[in-house]
């Protein structure tokens, strides 16, 4: 629970600042744009690997954590990792509409719900696969890309879920 108020906590900075972040630009990409998305999702791993290089340093066992985290992730295999990111899309999409008109408040609940749903959010997994041990990579570096491009298209269509839907952009 920690961990979800500190990602809320960024996930406010990052909209405040107008910061791109995967889960909050998928939803608002036009046709053509998805270089564009990649672009700002490699942008983020970036990120993720300069905090994960950075929690090295911790005295505490971030690498641990990361790997634990990461074994039950890769337990619960693609399909139904990419299946349960959708639901992490969606409720991102949603709160990033919410703090496009000012309200603020889905932000902060949004992320402790799609944490404790288990939904996978591709960003905050990249930081889980980038701070663990190198010999967890080395084992399972099949599972883990697999595993990781069904979040990330999960995730994408959980953000573009409503106007795949009700077939506009999200107002």
């Amino acid at each position: 629970m920690v961990g979800s108020v500190l990602f809320s906590f960024a996930l406010l900075a990052v909209v405040h600042y107008k910061v791109k972040l995967y889960t909050g630009t998928a939803g608002f990409i036009g046709k053509g744009e998805v270089g564009y998305l990649l672009q700002v999702l490699f942008g983020n791993i970036l990120g993720c690997l300069a905090v994960a290089a950075l929690s090295r340093a911790s005295a505490m066992d971030l690498q641990g954590a990361a790997q634990a985290v990461l074994e039950s992730r890769l337990g619960v295999g693609p399909l139904r990792g990419g299946l349960l990111s959708i639901g992490c899309g969606f409720i991102m999409t949603t709160a990033v509409t919410f703090a496009r008109k000012g309200c603020n408040l889905p932000l902060l609940f949004g992320v402790p719900l799609f944490i404790v749903c288990g939904f996978p959010h591709c960003v905050a997994d990249a930081f889980y696969y980038l701070a663990a041990p190198l010999d967890f990579w080395q084992e399972n570096l099949g599972s883990i890309l697999v595993f990781y491009l069904a979040i990330v298209l999960g995730n994408f269509a959980g953000c573009n879920f409503y106007r795949w839907v009700i077939g506009s952009y999200p107002e």
